[in-house]
């Protein structure tokens, strides 16, 4: 069996060995090398030809995103970021993954070595998804609350519809960015939105953040007890499953810190079955790009309860994993790629009468 060759890049002599550690532990994967920055990585990426890249956030002498920059333009090839769990650290993370990283690990707050350690088979399961994934060329959109008019689709035409209706987003890796291109062409009036992303703690928040600070929606991070509204867009927090419950005529927000479903917390699949249970035929779902079948079940037993369903084409996701599990599974109704998603899915609000879905 060939080996993944994976190159760390991290100015923490500690890091660097224990990632060694983790990578040379693994069956299918081998380190081999580690550089202290940029200008030394450049050079051993073009001696050893690496699968994958493990970058720091911030080091010396070249900043982690000027060095990923140039990466992805004259060398693409898969990157796992090593962040801090800060917000700084969730900040430049984020625009990371804008600039092609496929999925970042966070570094543990206290006791790295025994940390670290213990996210080895995190670590692994993402190293090895990188070397499978898809890597894509970005356009980065800069932050900023301006969107052109050309992003932002047309106000939803039945606006009854767009009040009854919701919509329920599943994705894992390369979700962050398919995520903001979904939401960031939803007009003010769509249907309130609930969204669950395989993120740790810690990085939600920013998450929610910063996609706010580019859409005309409102996004946040869900506090659990709010009410679901027409324009407002609802992350799944680290800590917690997202679930939509009905309370009289509205709709609401709940959290719960239940065990691991999928081994996710927070759960698409969870999320997937409140809709199903409390919204039915009013509930449209989409599943995006991620590793894995979180999703599948619970998309199945939206479209069994009335649900029409929404699944990312192969060509447009960084990995196929979820969506792909998702139609196997008999829970979609339509595979769209995700520059037509958001349209795709206005249209069928549209299309809704006052009485939810038909088909």
């Amino acid at each position: 069996m060939k080996k993944i060759k994976v190159l760390i890049v991290d100015d923490s002599a500690l890091i660097r060995k224990l990632l060694s550690e983790i990578i040379g532990s693994q069956p299918d994967m081998e380190a081999i090398g580690s550089a202290p920055d940029p200008l030394v990585a450049r050079e051993m990426i073009r001696e050893l030809n690496p699968d994958v890249l493990t970058l720091d956030v911030e080091m010396p002498k070249m900043d982690g995103l000027d060095f990923l920059e140039k990466l992805m333009r004259l060398r693409p090839m898969p990157v796992v970021m090593v962040s801090t769990l800060t917000e700084k650290g969730s900040d430049v993370t984020f625009r990371a993954l804008e600039l092609g990283a496929v999925d970042f690990v966070s570094k543990p707050k206290i006791d790295l070595a025994t940390g670290l350690k213990e996210y080895g088979d995190e670590i692994a399961n993402k190293i090895r998804i990188a070397k499978s994934a898809k890597l894509k060329r970005h356009a980065p959109m800069p932050v900023t609350k301006s969107v052109s008019a050309d992003a932002v689709l047309p106000a939803v035409s039945n606006r009854i519809a767009s009040t009854e209706k919701l919509i329920i987003v599943g994705a894992s890796t390369g979700g962050t960015e398919a995520i903001k291109d979904f939401l960031i062409r939803m007009p003010p009036d769509s249907p309130g939105i609930l969204v669950t992303q395989h993120m740790p703690e810690g990085f939600t928040k920013s998450f929610a953040n910063r996609l706010n600070s580019l859409c005309k929606i409102s996004v946040v991070e869900a506090q659990g007890g709010e009410r679901v509204l027409p324009g407002h867009a609802f992350i799944a927090p680290g800590h917690s499953h997202l679930l939509l419950k009905r309370s009289g005529a509205n709709y609401m927000t709940e959290l719960n810190q239940g065990e691991l479903v999928s081994r996710h917390r927070p759960s698409v699949d969870v999320l997937f079955r409140s809709a199903a249970n409390c919204a039915g035929k009013n509930a449209i779902g989409v599943i995006l790009t991620g590793m894995g079948k979180d999703g599948a079940a619970g998309m199945l037993e939206m479209r069994k309860a009335g649900a029409y369903n929404f699944a990312q084409d192969e060509a447009s996701c960084v990995v196929f994993g979820m969506p792909k599990e998702a139609i196997a599974a008999g829970g979609v109704n339509d595979i769209v790629s995700l520059r037509d998603m958001a349209k795709s899915v206005l249209s069928k609000v549209s299309s809704m009468g006052s009485h939810g879905n038909r088909i």
